[in-house]
Formats: C-alpha cells, sequence, structure tokens
C-alpha cells in the first residue's frame, strides 16, 4: 500500500485505488439503497427493483445482482456521506452511465407508486453531486415514469 502511495505521489499517474466492476456497481446500487431508505419505508418493491437494475445495467444474473445488493446494503448502513458513492463514479463512469444510474434511481424512487418529498429532495443532491444538470435529472425522471406505468 505505502509503495502504491509513493508511486502516486511521484506522478505515475496510478491512482492507488482503481475499482473494479464490482465494486462500481456496488457504489451505484448503495445510491439507490439510500433512496429506499429516506423515507424510512424500504420495501420489497423497492428492493426487487434495485435488483432489477443492477442485473439490467450490468448485464449479470439474478444471484450475482443479489449479492451486489447485499454489499451495497452493507455498504449504505456504514455510509457517513453520499460523496463516498458518487465520488467514486464520478470518477470512472461517463456522462451517459451516470444519467442511466439516476434514471435507475428514479425507478427504485417509482417503484412502491408514489414519490415521497425526501425522495425526491435525495435524488436531486445525488444529481448534482453527479455532475447532471436540470435537464439530464428531468429526461431520467421521465424515462423511469414512463417504464414504472
Amino acid at each position: 500500500m505505502i509503495e502504491r502511495l509513493k508511486k502516486w505521489f511521484a506522478g505515475d499517474g496510478e491512482s492507488p485505488t482503481q475499482p473494479d466492476a464490482h465494486q462500481l456497481a456496488v457504489a451505484a446500487t448503495a445510491l439507490m439503497v439510500q433512496l429506499s431508505r429516506v423515507d424510512n419505508d424500504e420495501d420489497e418493491a423497492e428492493l426487487a427493483t434495485i435488483v432489477e437494475c443492477a442485473a439490467r445495467t450490468h448485464g449479470i444474473g439474478p444471484e450475482e445482482a443479489e449479492e451486489i445488493l447485499s454489499d451495497a446494503l452493507a455498504h449504505a448502513s456504514d455510509a457517513t456521506s453520499l460523496y463516498q458513492f458518487t465520488g467514486q463514479i464520478n470518477d470512472h463512469l461517463d456522462q451517459a452511465a451516470k444519467q442511466t444510474l439516476l434514471e435507475n434511481i428514479w425507478r427504485v424512487a417509482f417503484a412502491d407508486g408514489r414519490i415521497d418529498k425526501y425522495e425526491e429532495h435525495l435524488i436531486r443532491r445525488i444529481a448534482d453531486l453527479l455532475h447532471l444538470n436540470h435537464r439530464e435529472y428531468m429526461q431520467a425522471r421521465h424515462r423511469a415514469e414512463a417504464q414504472s406505468g
């Protein structure tokens, strides 16, 4: 670890913590978990939507998506801020991938049939932390709403 830090500070450009695809999936899923918990009513429909979004977005099976959810639930419980997830996502995902993530977050919000004011506020904060503008925020909402029925 010390050697990697020395190399990084020496300027070889290699980051000491390059997340793999699983870690990025956990970070993205943890944001969805945070949303499902914000209204103090984390229900099965929201958790099922999170698994579905993880499987579809990452091209994995339901078992692996459940594993990502399990890891995300643990990380979300230990989280002190959203930045630990959004920072990692901003460093490694492009704008289109971040928009897809925001759309998935909206899908989780719509899963229980209603949008709580705390959910909407948290989604706005996440969009801001992901450097998504208002147009991208609204487009993601409309796409998710159209798919929710």
